[in-house]
């Protein structure tokens, strides 16, 4: 297991990459932190290979936690999660050694993304002590024939039926690129919030359309919008 402490100010934050990580296999939650303090003293005081780190906190930011992590040769790796999207902010982190950088807000597709190009990586540097090139290039190196790869057709869920999908397609169409929510498209549709749900999170996994999640006052919201580049997925489900 890849043990990950989350280090974020704001606790609806950190709760949410807390259950966005336990959907993944392979990584073990040691703790969460607030502040750089905590963070440094979890560090400290536990075994930690992977740092989900937000910049902007009270007091000390993260860039400061990571520089502190480099400075005293601690074996782990960062991973940013953060709003902060200036440059000077990225390129910092980068040459710090952070191994990914996540902008505010991200759908849970880029989190997931992250986490599963960190653990390949992780396990095979970690059970081997030399590497050839070539498998160097397959670790890091995107391949061509993957970028022009088909992905397969993914099955209908159990319980969507296509007449429906194409109600609630169309709906979204109808939203002329703006975002919507899932009020909205069940209120057009006249149909369940639950069962709306569902529809988008499918459409969402065949990247028809993408999910952002926004912080504000209160709970978070999903937003959505349609992706017309990938339209044509859904012929296949005609």
């Amino acid at each position: 297991m890849i043990n990950v402490l989350i280090v974020d100010d704001d606790p609806m934050v950190a709760e949410f990459n807390k259950r966005y990580l336990k959907e993944i296999n392979g990584f073990f939650l040691v703790g969460v932190a607030h502040s750089v303090n905590e963070a440094t003293k979890i560090i400290n005081n536990q075994k930690v290979d992977l740092v989900l780190l937000d910049i902007y906190m009270p007091g000390e930011n993260g860039l400061t936690l990571l520089s502190k992590i480099r400075k005293e040769k601690k074996e782990l790796d960062v991973i940013l999660i953060t709003a902060a999207s200036d440059v000077d902010k990225i390129q910092t982190a980068l040459r710090y050694g952070a191994v990914d950088y996540l902008i505010k807000p991200f759908e849970f597709e880029r989190f997931h993304q992250a986490l599963i190009s960190y653990k390949e990586k992780f396990f095979i540097l970690s059970q081997q002590s030399k590497m050839k090139q070539k498998e160097l290039d397959e670790l890091f190196l995107v391949k061509q024939d993957e970028l022009t790869a088909t992905e397969p057709l993914k099955p209908l869920p159990k319980g969507l039926s296509k007449k429906t999908l194409t109600i609630v397609f169309n709906a979204i169409k109808g939203q002329e690129n703006h975002a919507f929510t899932t009020d909205e498209i069940a209120e057009i549709t006249d149909i369940s919030r639950v069962s709306i749900r569902k529809y988008l999170k499918f459409l969402n996994e065949i990247h028809v359309i993408d999910e952002t999640l926004t912080y504000g006052i209160g709970r978070p919201l999903y937003s959505y919008m349609f992706n017309e580049e990938n339209e044509s997925i859904l012929v296949q489900y005609e």
